[in-house]
């Protein structure tokens, strides 16, 4: 049997996809992609009103929980799933549920329904980074590919300058339109989410050939057990103690269900949601591993800076956003330098070894020299240098996984890429912050001794506790001890020479999480040692697996004989599909080309498809 791969007049001269082409396709995925990056920005800037409008200070970590927990699951989900039905359903699929979910949550009247429906909102999250990333890797080839970086960094970018502002504007409104500001903060999503929606729906037509499948239940199940518990303790395990009993059960409930998942994918082979035998590839499990580490190193520095310049400098959440850009702009100044030079020179292993050196480097100096009055040129240096390591990281290592693994497996190793990063940075979180509050008590304690015998300390201590006696200005002290784990608030209204001590105890307990940051990050490049760097692939995965296509139904046709001449297996229409060549099929949703010109696939002039398997758009 024959498959016909279409040639289209419209193509270019020399037979490459054109960049207006990827460009147009290119829209689409940073729509979907500024849509979860900008409300992950904004949630967390107006996280705390909304707590305090809906009574339930306590219960705000349930809110991230719950988005973090879904939004993992459903990571490796949409890869294998996109694998076997194609990108372009489950990418709406994803933005609708995400657009849905935000409407829910701008309806919320308790801080309970507020994380059932942000749970809803991660089943629709989970999809949008890892199926942008998988259909880069269909529509270009790995040497092509790290040139577009900056697109997508500039989303990241763009949103991480926006999302504080507008986080700010709608926490710190009463009312927009005769609704609460903070419910904005969610309501904002809906018209930019529909945007995004029609832009794939026009311009996302790529083609998928369909393959014989079994779904993986037994696997997602197994999955759903093993990551919900550790997930959840991982975020409340600060508070509950990690040694309590509900923590135990949770660590023993998420063991059992990882080794589930284990011996589930083994059965099922090549079905698996992440196929155990890609784990027999070298380059694809050491990238993983990368990720990992990557993804703690990262978001273990993203969380505690923005602590330090809230909580020490007196920073508002909009302003701490606004100063966390020197970390932005070295993440997206790395990412389209290391995208330019890998497009030229074919290398990437360096970038991702040179970004792990300066994280450490980067880590090391805050854990040495970040105090209290550091000025801000020398602390704007260091993030720069933080987030100018981790711009060389993020898309080289989802670059090289990409590069290790079979066409075929493009939509499953892009999200296990991600999943595992996530699983680091919810890793990285739960250990950073645990161990900053740990040390908490012990360093204030040692600052408040240090500070006793200052007669200006003693007078603003006894003025706060309203009281000469030492047992009750202990007593106040040990009090606002307490409530730098729940409320920090109080050191913007109380005397500076009083906050002092508290403001130094938290810049110790820092400096430790900093040289742990680089620990993790020197690990991660030791580990990138060992990793073989394989030549960047010329073409894209959709071109291969459409070569690979015609190359079994010619070996049918070969086998069928006189049946496969009858339905003319050898029309002018069907040619080799070469290196760069335009995609058939990559249309605007008008049966046209997406440059513009008429697409052969969609009735310019070429045979209809033979019988058998054959490519067609998503």
């Amino acid at each position: 049997m024959t498959v016909r791969i279409a040639k289209s007049p419209g193509h270019a001269d020399d037979g490459s996809i054109t960049h207006k082409q990827i460009l147009t396709i290119l829209s689409g995925l940073m729509a979907g992609m500024f849509l979860a990056a900008l409300d992950q920005t904004v949630v967390s800037t107006a996280i705390r009103t909304i707590a305090d409008d809906l009574s339930g200070q306590s219960l705000q970590a349930w809110v991230t929980t719950a988005y973090l927990i879904t939004s993992t699951i459903a990571t490796p989900l949409y890869g294998k799933l996109s694998d076997i039905y194609g990108r372009r359903p489950f990418y709406l699929l994803a933005i609708s549920l995400f657009v849905i979910g935000s409407l829910a949550c701008t309806f919320s009247t308790s801080m309970y329904e507020l994380a059932a429906f942000r749970a809803f909102q991660g089943l629709g999250a989970g999809g949008l980074f890892s199926l942008s990333l998988a259909i880069m890797g269909d529509i270009l080839a790995p040497r092509e590919r790290a040139k577009y970086q900056g697109y997508f960094m500039a989303v990241f970018g763009t949103s991480s300058v926006l999302g504080p502002l507008i986080g700010g504007l709608f926490a710190g409104a009463n009312s927009i339109l005769g609704i609460a500001g903070w419910r904005w903060v969610f309501l904002i999503n809906v018209p930019i989410g529909i945007a995004a929606l029609l832009i794939v729906y026009r311009v996302l037509h790529i083609p998928h050939t369909p393959r014989d499948h079994r779904i993986d239940w037994w696997g997602a199940v197994a999955l759903v057990v093993g990551l919900v518990p550790l997930l959840t303790v991982a975020e409340q395990g600060q508070q509950w103690g990690w040694s309590s009993a509900g923590s135990l059960i949770l660590f023993a409930i998420g063991a059992i269900g990882l080794v589930s998942f284990v011996l589930v994918e083994i059965r099922m082979k090549e079905e698996a949601l992440i196929p155990m035998r890609l784990f027999r590839n070298s380059g694809f499990t050491l990238m993983q591993v990368t990720g990992l580490l990557v993804g703690m190193a990262m978001f273990g520095a993203i969380l505690t800076l923005p602590l330090f310049l809230q909580i020490v400098r007196g920073a508002t959440p909009t302003q701490s956003g606004l100063q966390m850009l020197a970390m932005t702009i070295g993440m997206m100044s790395a990412a389209v330098i290391s995208g330019q030079l890998t497009a030229r020179t074919g290398r990437y292993k360096i970038f991702p070894q040179i970004g792990m050196a300066l994280v450490v480097i980067g880590a090391v100096l805050l854990a040495f020299f970040l105090q209290i009055d550091t000025k801000n040129i020398w602390l704007w240096a260091m993030i720069f240098l933080v987030g100018f390591g981790i711009g060389n990281c993020m898309q080289s290592l989802t670059l090289a996984t990409q590069n290790s693994v079979p066409s075929q497996d493009m939509g499953v190793a892009t999200s296990a890429a991600t999943f595992f990063r996530q699983v680091g940075g919810t890793i990285g979180v739960a250990v950073f912050l645990s161990m900053l509050f740990s040390l908490l008590p012990k360093n204030i304690g040692k600052q408040v001794a240090a500070a006793m015998p200052d007669p200006a300390f003693q007078q603003a201590a006894a003025e706060h506790a309203h009281s000469s006696d030492p047992a009750v200005i202990g007593q106040s002290i040990a009090h606002m001890g307490q409530q730098m784990e729940a409320d920090t608030s109080f050191l913007q209204h109380i005397p500076a020479v009083l906050a002092y001590p508290f403001k130094q105890g938290f810049v110790d307990s820092m400096h430790p999480v900093f040289l742990l940051a680089a620990v993790v990050a020197a690990l991660a490049f030791v580990v990138l040692l060992f990793f073989k760097e394989v030549p960047l692939r010329m073409t894209s995965a959709l071109v291969e697996r459409q070569q690979a296509a015609k190359a079994a139904a010619a070996a049918d046709s070969a086998a069928g004989g006189p049946d496969e001449a009858a339905h003319g297996s050898h029309d002018a229409g069907d040619v080799p599909v070469p290196v760069g060549e335009r995609i058939p099929g990559l249309t605007d949703g008008h049966g046209h080309a997406a440059d513009g010109q008429p697409d052969a696939a969609d009735g310019g002039g070429s045979a209809p498809p033979g019988p058998g398997r054959h490519s067609r758009p998503d």
